[in-house]
């Protein structure tokens, strides 16, 4: 679905200099994965999924879509963010129909859609209330139905579950894993969280501090559907360690050239 080649990014401040927050990154999505991407926090995660989304340029190296150059948000890629952001004047269901809005299809040609992925994700019936009065949870749910609505082949997903509560989490990566089975999109996910990663994963790619640079990407060979008492098991454990490991080593390396 993805190939990114010799991928960077850079980012001039207000003082005339620059970050780079992505350097040499290369790396192919296949068609149906789950790919999660762990990383310290400014290690170039959120950039990355911008460039994949086409709501950021690249400064050097290419991203391609099947074979298309990105450069410009595509209607059959999804985005969501680590925020609902619902908008809460508006009920659940027209706050999923805002794509409909935005690229100008009626309404009602797409209502139908919505409300099955209402159901979908186990809130069939909720489709009049507002946003404010569902869980931080159920909001999230309803972002991710606002972003399957035009069926895309790819969802992007930026720490989606990261504000939410330990217990609504693990319940959301539950969800989650049901509802690509069912669709089986290709999924890119964001996450701080290793065991999250490990669970919900085909692939888990880690990446370095900044200049993010991609320090290994670890296959994941556990059983579907997974369950959270995976996350006890010897086989789960060894993954999460390895990864740590990676991270730790790359801690360990910055920590030393503070120090010297």
């Amino acid at each position: 679905m993805f190939t990114i080649d010799r991928l960077s990014k850079t980012y001039p401040t207000r003082h005339g200099e620059s970050v780079r927050a992505l350097d040499d990154v290369s790396l192919r999505v296949g068609d149906g994965e789950f790919l999660s991407i762990v990383g310290p926090s400014g290690c170039g995660k959120s950039t990355l999924l911008k460039i994949l989304a086409g709501l950021a340029p690249a400064t050097a190296g290419s991203v391609r879509y099947r074979g298309e150059t990105v450069s410009k948000p595509r209607h059959d890629v999804g985005v969501v963010f680590q925020e609902a952001t619902l908008l809460p004047w508006l009920s659940v269901v027209r706050n999923i129909l805002v794509p409909a809005d935005v690229a100008r299809i009626s309404r009602a040609k797409l209502e139908p859609r919505a409300l099955d992925l209402l159901e979908l994700v186990g809130l069939a019936g909720f489709h009049d209330k507002y946003p404010q009065e569902l869980s931080g949870g159920m909001q999230q749910r309803v972002a991710i139905c606002r972003a399957l609505l035009r069926q895309p082949a790819v969802l992007l997903m930026d720490e989606p579950f990261g504000a939410l509560d330990a217990l609504t989490r693990e319940q959301m990566n539950i969800e989650l894993q049901r509802i690509w089975s069912m669709q089986r999109n290709t999924i890119v996910f964001i996450t701080h969280s290793i065991p999250e990663a490990v669970l919900l994963s085909d692939r888990v790619v880690v990446m370095s501090r900044r200049p993010g640079r991609i320090l290994d990407v670890l296959s994941i060979d556990l059983p579907r559907p997974r369950t959270l008492d995976m996350v006890n098991t010897q086989k789960f454990g060894a993954y999460a360690q390895q990864a740590r490991r990676l991270l730790d080593r790359t801690e360990a390396s910055t920590s030393t050239v503070q120090f010297l």
